[in-house]
């Protein structure tokens, strides 16, 4: 029965990993939520420290499967112009990935990275975030109108298009640079990866499509870098290892594989039609509950 139990609640985080890691409502920040009722964290507190980055491993591979056309070089198929572009977006992806290595790597030599686990910090970081979603997405509506409504009458050239890059193959490598940045603001639990990229792209000029592109591709060489280093710092504290870790990793990652690449697909397709607007006003009505929890004495 209590094989059971840790199967279905290791189903459930790699669901909840799955989802929420390429939404913009903040992963970690809903896996510690989740964590307040299941408790692995008071059970085991060194494997959760190792199962929270680790988990991401399970969205990585349904990443690297769904964009593995578009990010592979070496495809015999290509020509040489589609390999170099290749080859560019890589470059633009290392470019990316070098400010968020360098600061959480002082984070976890420095242990910093353990206060900000924190109920409040993530709320007011749902909060914060979801309002910027919504003030951008409104600003960009409106300022989309007007521009759509200067091509009309001539005042700019009809083949023109609001957003000055489409895909990350568009994008310069400042712009690559800046979002990187940005990605140092994710290590913030309750700020979300794709979330402060996404948000960053959209502010440069990119579309939705291409900012949440580029922050898929980020992720790739991030989370795979957090979870080698987990594991060997797991691994040389010599904990313990029993059935029910195996159980929790195991299960948990096939979970959050098969929901990423269900959630990846039916994002892509979303922001071609829809804004961020709606995850703004999720992340702040998820923020305020939360509050009202901590408040209440329900959650720590």
């Amino acid at each position: 029965m209590e094989i059971f139990i840790v199967i279905l609640q290791a189903l459930l985080y790699g669901v909840v990993e799955g989802i929420t890691e390429w939404l913009p409502i903040s992963s970690t920040g809903h896996l510690i939520i989740l964590d307040d009722i299941f408790n692995v964290k008071a059970t085991y507190p060194e494997f959760w420290d190792f199962f929270l980055v680790v988990i991401q491993l399970g969205a990585i591979l349904a990443v690297i499967l769904r964009f593995f056309k578009e990010l592979n070089p070496v495809n015999p198929k290509l020509e040489k112009t589609q390999r170099n572009d290749i080859w560019k977006v890589w470059l633009k992806i290392i470019i990316g990935v070098l400010p968020v290595c360098f600061i959480a790597l002082v984070l976890q030599i420095t242990e910093l990275d353990s206060y900000l686990d924190n109920t409040i910090i993530i709320s007011i970081a749902l909060i914060l975030y979801g309002l910027i979603f919504i003030a951008l997405e409104t600003f960009i509506k409106k300022d989309q109108k007007k521009f759509l409504t200067c091509r009309d009458i001539g005042l700019v050239g009809k083949n023109e298009a609001y957003f000055k890059y489409e895909s990350t193959k568009d994008m310069p490598y400042q712009i690559a640079l800046i979002i990187g940045l940005s990605q140092v603001l994710s290590l913030i639990p309750g700020t979300s990866r794709s979330g402060v990229t996404i948000v960053t792209a959209l502010l440069l000029g990119c579309s939705r499509t291409c900012g949440a592109e580029f922050s898929f591709y980020l992720s790739i060489p991030v989370m795979i870098g957090a979870s080698l280093i987990k594991f060997i710092s797991f691994m040389s504290a010599g904990v313990a290892w029993d059935l029910n870790m195996t159980l929790y990793l195991v299960f948990g990652l096939i979970s959050a594989f098969v929901t990423s690449l269900i959630i990846i697909n039916t994002l892509m397709k979303f922001i071609k039609k829809h804004t961020f607007i709606g995850f703004g006003y999720y992340r702040i009505l998820l923020g305020i509950v939360l509050i009202i929890l901590v408040c209440a004495g329900v959650m720590a």
